[in-house]
């Protein structure tokens, strides 16, 4: 385990090692909760590869090992997708490739201490990058989501999603600097001991008390028939009849709130958030989060900012509020929109104390799309500080606290499956640190890209003084 030198290369054996080594890594992180901690292992080959023989080896290693670990984890694109799914897995493969081939470069050209510092830059600003900047932007699979089952690490760091794997990419550069033998005891050591952090230390038991308790309850319904939806209201409201807030999936209905759920609200007296769609010219709409009061009037909606790339999801919502709730100031996230960082970030800015998500996750996509989108809430509600009150249409709908502890949910494959409990409205919210540091890291990515580009190009291309020849041959006609 040395540190990284411009003298030394991996061998094939090496390289097929480490390679293997990061795959292996990424799945036993994101299968078994207990070892999430492997995630490290996983950053640690992806720095080591840096010193594969050549940048043409670096970017198809890391795109072979892009593929070894997107293409499992989302292997219900092929379901959605079908053949085209491929392309996707490719894309999302290109930004390990891409990070290999600039650490290469990096540490070739600047030696192993100014490689050290940059690692952890490019690591952030390619994640960020990928999962929240451009078209075909998804968030799914990054190191930040790992951890979603032991928000202490997001909720105690303070340094959000992307700002986790900037930390321990920027740990393992800085162990790498010492002799060999040291960096490998450290290496291994901080492993361990976050390990042992993340399995033995108990969580947090503490609640947020400063806030109003709202009682809510949920059904799961996948497109249910408009006629059918008051009775299972009734029967969700005489299960819990205590419950104030009654939220529905996205797409709960084909258009507008109904009138018959409208006089539902009247005659139970309870506030209604369920999804569906506000209609507009053209046969265009959008995705949209209704409140109904108890006196059957629509008092808010909130579009979807982020629809479905390749879906008829509706247009882009043109712009976010805060429900001012009887109980705080409440945020409406539709699914999607729940992944993505700006959304999250200018709700909490406008002083979102919780959040609403109600969320479509078709049932014939699977068991474990239902289980990576499970991971969002926990990991958004522990590096804000706020509760998420999540329900989907199949499965798997959160109650989540402001610690990111789920405190109930209702299962997959769950058709009219009812969730309840008391979601805690949190005094005000937080912006995570890293909401300043991935857009910089973004930037000297660039910078640094171009600038290695650069050089190359000048390096391929510098002029070499022309060879003698004779003046007799250069007049020959």
């Amino acid at each position: 385990m040395n540190a990284p030198s411009e003298r030394e290369e991996l061998n094939w054996k090496q390289t097929t090692l480490y390679a293997l080594g990061a795959v292996a890594a990424f799945h036993l992180a994101y299968t078994f909760s207990s070892l999430s901690f492997l995630i490290v292992v996983y950053l640690f080959c992806l720095f080591r590869l840096a010193n594969v023989a050549s940048p043409r080896k670096a970017f198809y290693i890391g795109l072979a090992i892009g593929m070894a670990t997107f293409a499992p984890q989302l292997g219900f694109f092929w379901n959605i997708f079908k053949g085209a799914a491929v392309a996707l897995w490719t894309v999302l493969a290109f930004w390990i490739g891409l990070l290999l081939l600039l650490s290469h470069a990096a540490l070739r050209r600047f030696g192993p201490m100014a490689f050290a510092l940059l690692v952890p830059f490019l690591w952030t600003g390619l994640e960020f990058f990928r999962s929240e900047l451009y078209y075909l932007k998804f968030s799914w699979m990054n190191v930040g989501y790992v951890f979603s089952g032991s928000p202490g690490v997001l909720e105690f760091s303070g340094v959000g999603v992307y700002g986790v794997g900037f930390v321990l990419m920027a740990a393992l550069a800085g162990l790498s600097l010492f002799p060999r033998k040291l960096s490998c005891t450290l290496t291994t050591v901080f492993i361990l001991i976050l390990g042992a952090a993340l399995n033995f230390l108990p969580p947090t038991t503490a609640t947020d008390s400063s806030g109003k308790l709202v009682a809510v309850a949920g059904v799961q319904m996948e497109f249910p028939p408009e006629a059918g939806v008051t009775f299972v209201l009734d029967r969700l409201v005489k299960k819990f009849p205590e419950a104030e807030l009654i939220v529905l999936s996205e797409y709960a209905f084909d258009g507008p709130i109904p009138e018959k759920v409208k006089a539902w609200c009247r005659k139970n007296q309870k506030y209604l958030v369920a999804g569906g769609k506000e209609l507009l010219p053209a046969d265009q709409y959008y995705n949209t989060a209704f409140v109904v009061n108890p006196e059957g009037e629509i008092i808010f909606r909130q579009g979807k900012s982020v629809p479905i790339q390749f879906f008829k999801d509706g247009l882009p919502a043109p712009e976010q509020k805060l429900w001012d709730s009887p109980w705080g100031k409440i945020g409406i996230c539709i699914c999607y929109d729940l992944s993505y960082r700006r959304v999250v970030d200018e709700l909490v800015r406008q002083g979102a104390q919780a959040l609403i998500v109600p969320t479509m996750d078709v049932a014939d996509w699977g068991k474990h799309q239902h289980e990576l989108h499970a991971r969002v809430a926990p990991t958004r509600a522990a590096e804000y500080g706020i509760p998420i009150f999540r329900v989907c249409s199949s499965g798997i709908s959160q109650l989540v606290n402001a610690h990111g502890r789920v405190e109930s949910t209702a299962p997959f494959p769950g058709d009219e499956a009812m969730i309840a409990g008391s979601l805690s409205v949190a005094r005000h919210g937080r912006l995570p640190f890293d909401r300043w540091l991935a857009p910089f890291c973004v930037g000297l990515t660039a910078l640094a890209a171009l600038w290695l580009a650069l050089q190359r190009f000048l390096k391929k291309n510098r002029r070499q003084p022309p060879a003698f020849r004779p003046l007799a041959t250069v007049l020959e006609p």
